[in-house]
């Protein structure tokens, strides 16, 4: 069990009193439209990646049979034909049945109704274990999170010559940088040539220290919720809420799903320093917004223990507690969404058709 500790930094931002801004109404978020029900017939599916390279795939649908491609880009269209197999199945791909590639996806297509494209979520980069897609998602209404366009992380400061190659080979253009100021000058990201860099920094002070609610009650709400729950770190259940409560994070997450939304020219990859806490906000907000439904989303917040290999690098309560922090301030998430991180309609759309399948 870790030792209870306060983050330092909460704690200081947490005794000033900040003022709580009046932000102007914005056009709610259109609803996702219904049509992927019938267009994308899949009710799950996905792909695992084995130690030894091999893969296994597995699926539900309406359909009568699914036949599956191996390819090398999620827009691909041809590739390895792998076989066909029931609507509802699963297929096994042995070690060395397909070459060496950056990584691949899997096409699979019913014999009625749109393909879809799976993958095993993780990069397998060795310096970035929680380097991992966020895509592969249903979403609520029968959208799927398409694939190989936005990517979670943890710091990129270690990336090999072949791990950047890698990233190449996945088209990746954008990297998002929620790390503070004095992180990013300890661990500079390396990047391969041709990769933007944009910092989002979740902790800046550059818009002030303001609060949209009382500070102090939202760290002493905080501090009690974490001793009920047993957390391992108070410090995180201090600091999840602060996320939402602190008026500077409102601009990192309002500026990282703008970019994301709006990063036409291939894929982008967002991170803080382990890739769970302030990158597990952001994944939370973005799966959120394409519908996906909530616990799916707190399963792929759990999943860094996995990544991570510290079966105790996040907690439930943490996350469910920035969730209770926004309906506390706004009324539910959607007001969050517009009226905290200031999101319009267009953008909210524009990511939705971006990453949406159907």
């Amino acid at each position: 069990m870790r030792t209870h500790r306060i983050a330092g930094a909460a704690v200081a931002a947490a005794l000033l009193a900040g003022t709580a801004l009046a932000p102007s109404a914005l056009a709610a978020p259109p609803a996702a439209t219904a049509t992927a029900q019938s267009a994308v017939p899949f009710t799950s599916a996905g792909a695992v990646r084995a130690a030894d390279g091999g893969h296994t795939l597995s699926w539900a649908s309406p359909a009568a049979s699914v036949a599956v491609t191996a390819v090398t880009s999620p827009d691909a269209t041809t590739g390895v034909a792998l076989g066909t197999a029931p609507g509802t199945g699963s297929l096994a791909v042995p070690a060395g049945t397909l070459p060496e590639a950056g990584r691949w996806y899997f096409r699979l297509v019913p014999d009625g109704g749109t393909p879809l494209v799976v993958a095993d979520r993780s990069m397998g980069l060795t310096s970035a274990r929680n380097f991992r897609d966020i895509g592969g998602y249903r979403t609520t209404d029968g959208h799927w999170v398409r694939s190989g366009l936005v990517y979670r992380s943890n710091k990129l400061n270690s990336l090999t010559d072949a791990e950047q190659q890698r990233l190449v080979s996945q088209r990746l253009t954008l990297d998002v940088d929620l790390r503070n100021a004095q992180e990013r000058h300890d661990d500079p990201d390396r990047l391969p040539a041709g990769v933007r860099y944009q910092v989002a920094d979740v902790v800046s002070l550059s818009h002030g220290i303001r609060f949209h609610d009382s500070a102090l009650m939202t760290l002493a709400e905080a501090i009690a919720a974490g001793l009920f729950s047993g957390s391992s770190d108070l410090g995180q259940s201090i600091g999840y809420p602060f996320m939402v409560n602190f008026v500077g994070a409102d601009y990192a997450f309002h500026d990282l799903v703008t970019a994301v939304a709006t990063n036409n020219s291939g894929a982008t990859v967002f991170h803080c320093s382990a890739g769970k806490d302030r990158t597990g906000w952001g994944t939370a907000v973005l799966l959120t917004l394409l519908g996906v439904p909530r616990a799916t989303v707190e399963a792929d917040f759990l999943a860094s223990n996995q990544y991570t290999g510290d079966p105790e690098a996040v907690e439930l309560s943490w996350l469910r507690a920035a969730f209770a922090e926004a309906d506390q301030i706004y009324g539910d998430f959607d007001t969050y969404v517009r009226e905290g991180l200031k999101l319009d309609a267009a953008t909210v759309a524009a990511l939705r058709a971006k990453l949406l399948t159907g």
